[in-house]
């Protein structure tokens, strides 16, 4: 039965091949447009596995690059009971990089407690040395850094270059490899470095990277430190108001005046009792309002769900192109059974009054469509495999698609149920023919 379906689908090699490019093309870009969000799955575990630890942060702030937090809070984090090593993170943007912009992909400034990251178990970056060495003691306050792989293939650098940095230049005393898109983005240096490029307030820090001593569970030090902090926002991030906002200070110094102005118009100074107004509404105080967070700690599983969550969002679009695609397939091989079981209506019916029967014959062009989609899925999952990898190759520094074993897979079963199922309509329609009439009708 098989033999004789595959002939049959040579024997009409234009209309098979047309539906077979349709199928493919269809297959073909499920995998590309699916391994899109299998990258980014991809990335983020590679990602966030090699981070045991906790990062602590301004609450609301996406990634530590916009997240500020007085510098005093790292110490007061060692402190707290099942805190292994606390460093305080120092991040910023670079803007230039050899005289050129870094748009995309850009390039980040991470200023390190060094004597802290030696002190780590397990970290990023020190443990991914591939050429020279890691920020020692004696790099403090200098302009030592390391870097990615990455960057210094773009720019050509090597152990002992000098790389130029938003008007500084930073000598490479070593270079790193993530193997992620996410990490190999940085370029490390001591804080205080960072501090002094990126114009960073003293008083101020990025985020405390934490790293656990195993005697508490990770969500029981997570509320241990937010609860050490909590209700102690706003008295914290005063002092601070003029560096993040220099407008509110001139806001509050032109308020002022203007209440000192008007008490000397109306006769009273400044320094005089309050009225009995006054005095009567700081009576009644106001019901408190319940306190706010101060800081937020996120685990790498935090990272990893807040990015699954626009990963989920990304898979409905991608649901829907793929949709279409997958439409035109599946009218594309409705269109050829249709053709073919309609030019071979004689055939059916010389087939049945010598003893096949309708079972048969619903057989052998189930075979045939069956034969399309699985032909057409694998030509299709080729194509989708080997554009991924010519993308990858193309922007290795940009994009990370992955078509993986089970997507693969996937697509290949359901190339080939899409096959059966655009075979059923026309087999069903020749199934229910008897000999007389297909050999009438043909």
């Amino acid at each position: 039965m098989l033999r004789f379906a595959f002939r049959n689908l040579v024997s009409r090699p234009v209309r098979s091949v047309l539906a077979l490019l349709g199928l493919t093309v269809a297959i073909a870009g499920m995998v590309g447009l699916f391994s899109i969000a299998t990258g980014i799955d991809d990335t983020v575990g590679k990602t966030f596995s090699r981070i045991p630890g906790l990062a602590a942060m301004q609450p609301g702030a996406p990634i530590p690059l916009f997240s500020r937090l007085p510098v005093g809070w790292s110490q007061e984090i060692a402190a707290i009971p099942g805190v292994r090593t606390a460093r305080l993170e120092v991040w910023a943007r670079a803007q230039l990089v050899e005289g050129k912009p870094t748009f995309s992909p850009p390039r980040f400034l991470f200023g390190t407690d060094i004597e802290a990251t030696l002190k780590l178990k397990l970290a990023v970056y020190r443990d991914d040395i591939t050429s020279g060495r890691f920020l020692t003691r004696d790099d403090v306050g200098t302009m030592n850094c390391v870097i990615s792989r990455t960057i210094a293939e773009a720019f050509h650098k090597k152990v002992g270059d000098n790389l130029r940095v938003d008007g500084f230049d930073l000598s490479i005393v070593g270079i790193y490899h993530c193997g992620s898109l996410l990490l190999d983005v940085a370029i490390v240096l001591d804080s205080e470095s960072v501090r002094k490029i990126g114009h960073f307030d003293e008083a101020l820090i990025s985020s405390v990277y934490i790293e656990p001593d195993g005697t508490v569970s990770k969500s029981q030090l997570t509320e241990d430190v937010c609860k050490h902090f909590r209700g102690r926002r706003a008295d914290d991030w005063r002092a601070n108001a003029m560096v993040a906002f220099p407008e509110a200070g001139a806001i509050n110094m032109l308020n002022a005046a203007a209440k000192l102005l008007q008490g000397k118009g109306n006769g009273t100074p400044a320094n005089d009792a309050p009225s009995e107004s006054i005095k009567t509404s700081q009576k009644a105080e106001p019901e408190k309002p319940p306190l706010e967070e101060a800081i937020e700690v996120r685990s790498a599983q935090d990272w990893g769900d807040k990015i699954a969550e626009f990963s989920s969002d990304l898979d409905i679009f991608l649901y829907l192109m793929t949709g279409i695609g997958v439409l035109i397939a599946l009218l594309s091989i409705l269109n050829t059974m249709l053709m073919s079981v309609a030019e071979r209506l004689i055939e059916f019916g010389v087939l049945k009054a010598n003893g096949w029967s309708a079972w048969d014959v619903m057989k052998l062009i189930t075979w045939e469509s069956a034969l399309l989609g699985l032909s057409g899925g694998v030509l299709g999952c080729l194509a989708g495999w080997v554009a991924v990898q010519v993308v990858n190759a193309i922007f290795p520094t940009k994009l990370h698609l992955y078509a993986s074993p089970g997507l693969l897979l996937f697509s290949l079963i359901f190339s080939t149920v899409l096959g059966m199922i655009g075979g059923l309509y026309p087999a069903i329609w020749a199934l229910k023919m008897s000999p007389m009439e297909a050999i009438r009708r043909g």
